[in-house]
């Protein structure tokens, strides 16, 4: 079985983590190729963006990198602490780490950010939230990222995506990295896709 990380920052996007607890749950009950998710934080405790309180299922300290083969990150708002945690430099140390593995990197929305500020997307395309101004393309065009006007960009193992609305098919294409488009077809189907 494949194990997916999910980092949850302080003040990210319920939606946009759920998806890939879903997604993967679905492979697990009607899919060919299970593949199970670890929820961490840098906290005991978190509050989403929209307040919903949330506990993680590992303590960050306690993750083995080694026992996973993707890492998952939602987005957030700046405004409920999500830069807090996302450009925690433990957690970008974490994403180095699944990069020099080559592992897959997953993000919605702007957890693409940490990502940009770990170093990994330096001279690769990416993309990021473009409202309002693209002030967030912008910032992560700065961490010297080529930043594509796309829904979704996959750059080797890099999954970047626009916003809540892209959110399951940064799922989607994690699932098929980790597993096969005859998985992915099956899931679909079964989720009514």
């Amino acid at each position: 079985m494949k194990n997916v990380l999910l980092f949850l920052p302080q003040g990210f996007e319920a939606y946009e983590a759920s998806v890939f607890t879903d997604v993967m749950g679905w492979s697990r009950e009607v899919g060919t190729e299970p593949v199970s998710v670890v929820t961490t934080a840098l906290r005991p405790e978190l509050t989403c963006t929209w307040n919903l309180m949330v506990r993680p299922e590992a303590a960050f300290e306690s993750i083995d990198p080694e026992q996973f083969d993707a890492l998952a990150i939602p987005g957030g708002f700046e405004s409920a602490g999500f830069y807090e945690d996302a450009f925690n430099e433990r957690f970008l140390g974490l994403i180095r780490t699944f990069d020099r593995a080559r592992k897959p990197v997953a993000s919605v929305c702007v957890g693409a950010l940490p990502i940009g500020k770990s170093g990994v997307l330096k001279n690769r395309k990416a993309t990021t939230y473009d409202l309002p101004d693209g002030v967030r393309r912008k910032q992560l065009a700065g961490y010297g990222a080529m930043v594509l006007d796309e829904r979704l960009v996959v750059d080797g193992n890099i999954i970047t995506s626009t916003g809540p609305a892209t959110a399951l098919d940064v799922a989607f294409t994690l699932l098929e990295m980790l597993t096969s488009y005859e998985n992915v077809s099956l899931v679909k189907q079964e989720m009514r896709f």
